[in-house]
């Protein structure tokens, strides 16, 4: 860059820079620093590919020594199990790491049982799942918290799930051999889970049903039930008045009827 050069009143010559340098340096710095940037995010992009390719190969390995046998080589299913191709990460993640998957035995319903994979090994036959088609993917964090709203999340809850899981969230039976868990202690991605894709009996409530909020709420609502005691003392296992009216007619009156019987037997 050229110095242009002037004398002062002493006659000594001074440099001064010319009035583009400056703009020349910035340009200079803005194009280093992007291209610095453009050069880590490639890298990275480029690194997060290789990871989830890596994570889709090992779930495919996965796969097809332990699922295949029902669900075909390829996940298109087989007379003893469906195809899996839409269901989504979503669904890999809850039937495996709930233990209904791999099958037990063949019943009425997928039985909850220990953990047969690691998360890993979950989460990359979820991958493997997941890039044969578009499906539910494994719910965002923020959706999890338990932070929401609780009151809407009851409401909701009442609204859309009571009947089968009881307003207490402790479960109930179904049509034949099938029942709705309790829901208590289940892990909050579980239910999110559960509320997308729909297991068993259970119906599928889209973002166009319950929003992904609605579903933030819902999750508070079971947390906080979890969390909080029962303000009125035993809660006879949150099944409402039918048990605990019950529990009166049985015991209430059976120790009446007891009382009376002893004092009309007693002698005079």
């Amino acid at each position: 860059m050229r110095t242009h050069t002037s004398t002062d009143a002493r006659g000594r010559q001074t440099g001064r820079r010319h009035p583009l340098a400056s703009i020349a340096l910035i340009t200079i710095g803005l194009l280093s620093t992007g291209g610095a940037y453009a050069l880590m995010t490639t890298t990275a992009s480029a690194e997060t590919s290789v990871a989830t390719q890596q994570s889709v190969n090992e779930g495919q390995k996965i796969f097809a020594a332990n699922c295949a046998t029902c669900h075909g080589m390829t996940a298109s299913g087989t007379k003893d199990g469906p195809s899996l191709y839409g269901v989504g990460a979503a669904s890999v993640d809850f039937q495996m790491g709930t233990g209904r998957m791999p099958l037990a035995y063949q019943g009425p319903q997928g039985a909850q049982k220990p953990l047969q994979f690691t998360q890993e090994q979950i989460d990359d036959v979820a991958a493997y799942i997941a890039s044969l088609a578009p499906g539910p993917a494994v719910p965002d964090e923020k959706y999890l918290a338990g932070d929401a709203d609780v009151a809407l999340g009851g409401q909701l809850f009442r609204t859309n799930c009571a009947m089968c899981h009881n307003v207490a969230g402790a479960g109930g039976a179904l049509t034949e051999g099938k029942f709705a868990p309790s829901l208590k202690g289940v892990e909050a991605r579980h239910i999110y889970e559960a509320m997308v894709t729909g297991p068993q009996n259970m119906p599928v409530f889209s973002d166009s049903n319950l929003s992904p909020q609605d579903k933030a709420d819902i999750i508070s609502f079971l947390k906080f039930q979890n969390q909080h005691a029962s303000p009125g003392g035993v809660d006879l296992g949150g099944l409402g008045p039918v048990s605990e009216g019950l529990f009166i007619w049985i015991f209430g009156l059976g120790a009446i009827v007891g009382v009376t019987i002893w004092i009309t037997a007693r002698p005079n």
